[in-house]
């Protein structure tokens, strides 16, 4: 049986190479089974007589070689007259190389940006500058010092090089309003962009709007004067914060009420006390705490779920 297959493979070698394998016409082999023996025999064999071709087993490479060289050689024949089409296609299409992206790109807003529009500024802010000064009145809210320090502080970071014009300008706009401030009446065009005023006239511009940041953000208390309100318009719709003290003997209650517009939580701290009210849905949510003193700083954070950022901090600051 071997001397029998390694003669086939002799033959089918030599007929790869005499045929030059070009023809779809392939030697038919002929099994036949004899007590569990498998036989073969091709057609086309030679004729009784004739000498078949042979070939030295270090031959067998270089045929292998030359047949799947043929073979492809064929296939992208065929690739080519035929070409393949995808499961939606029934006829070949034509696709552009490259595709042009729409000329109208979605840009997340940042959630806070929505209260520059309910300040009262005669030019309205670049994003990044407005975030920019809001993130620094953010860090600045709780610190003691007076408010023209935190003016200077929170507008020097955008005038690294003017912090004595800063700090000229900004004991103007603590006693005078914009309309008052010299380098601001002295715009010919209320409509220009922030870009295209002097350097003065945008750190007076960013002084008034550090003020009211500040001022929006804090929520003065006392017993004389024991509520305050403040609001903040947002991407997601207006936030409302209500606080209150109540008296209860030797005790003072301080009660914040939240109306949300989205889900949100409501984080109070004190010196020594917290506290924390998360509501599910849009509405109201209040928080308490209790305090023997009045003369503590109380942060309220306020979080909004459905916005990927850092929470919006006030400070309420009770007061005999």
């Amino acid at each position: 049986m071997n001397s029998d297959s390694e003669s086939l493979q002799h033959q089918l070698l030599n007929w790869f190479l005499t045929k030059n394998v070009i023809t779809n016409t392939y030697p038919s082999v002929d099994c036949e089974e004899v007590d569990g023996v498998t036989n073969h025999s091709t057609k086309g064999e030679p004729e009784l007589g004739e000498e078949p071709q042979t070939f030295q087993l270090g031959e067998i490479p270089t045929v292998q070689e030359r047949f799947q060289a043929v073979l492809k050689q064929r296939l992208q024949i065929q690739i080519q007259n035929h070409p393949p089409l995808f499961p939606w296609e029934t006829q070949l299409t034509e696709y552009p190389e490259v595709v042009e992206e729409p000329s109208t790109a979605l840009v997340p807003t940042w959630g806070w940006m929505g209260q520059q529009s309910r300040l009262n500024l005669p030019v309205s802010l670049p994003e990044k500058v407005f975030r920019q000064l809001l993130e620094n009145c953010q860090a600045l809210v709780t610190s003691p010092l007076p408010l023209g320090a935190k003016l200077v502080q929170v507008v020097e970071s955008l005038f690294p090089e003017d912090s004595q014009v800063i700090n000229d300008l900004a004991g103007m706009v603590l006693i005078s309003t914009y309309r008052s401030v010299d380098t601001l009446e002295k715009i010919p065009d209320l409509q220009k962009d922030y870009s295209d005023l002097r350097p003065q006239q945008q750190m007076a511009l960013s002084l008034l709007a550090a003020k009211q940041l500040l001022e929006n953000l804090t929520l003065p208390i006392s017993l004389t004067y024991p509520r305050a309100e403040r609001e903040w318009l947002t991407s997601v719709g207006v936030l409302k914060i209500t606080t209150q003290l109540q008296p209860l003997g030797r005790l003072t209650k301080l009660i914040v009420q939240g109306e949300l517009p989205t889900k949100g939580v409501l984080r109070l701290q004190g010196n020594d006390a917290n506290a924390m009210a998360y509501s599910a849905t849009s509405g109201s949510v209040s928080i308490e705490l209790c305090c023997e003193q009045l003369n503590q700083i109380f942060t309220l954070e306020v979080e909004f779920l459905d916005l990927d950022q850092e929470p919006l901090l006030f400070v309420i600051s009770p007061m005999m």
